[in-house]
């Protein structure tokens, strides 16, 4: 009998702050995730067009050159189903921007604990919270 393989689930990490990219990387990557990390909207840009797209994404909404918002716009004009989790201490800023939103969108606010990182991108890519442990 041969055994089933299942690729873990990859995860672009956006964020300007390195901290925080490193952090988040680190939670993902504890729960089972290929987790790798992005300075910004134009090597992220870079990374999916070089690497293909991937399972989903944690974005902070405030970066100096492109904002989340506007990379996840970008994302989904060659990937629509892109999934988006962003990430802020400023989630009005979220909402000035772009009133509501899409479908396979979610955010969570920052702080967050390193449970609720994991729940919400179970959450966003599986439509529950108990992660890979379920055999999604």
């Amino acid at each position: 009998m041969a055994l089933r393989t299942r690729r873990a689930p990859r995860i672009l990490v956006v964020d300007d702050e390195e901290s925080i990219r490193a952090v988040v990387a680190r939670m993902l990557s504890s729960g089972g995730y290929d987790a790798l990390v992005a300075t910004g909207g134009e090597e992220a840009l870079r990374m999916v067009e070089a690497q293909g797209p991937f399972d989903g994404y944690v974005i902070d909404v405030a970066m100096p050159t492109m904002s989340g918002p506007e990379l996840a716009r970008r994302l989904r004009y060659t990937h629509p189903d892109a999934k988006v989790l962003f990430c802020t201490g400023y989630s009005d800023r979220l909402f000035e921007e772009r009133g509501t939103l899409w479908e396979h969108e979610a955010f969570i606010d920052k702080p967050f604990s390193l449970e609720a990182v994991r729940e919400a991108v179970s959450l966003l890519l599986f439509g529950h919270t108990r992660g890979l442990e379920s055999g999604d």
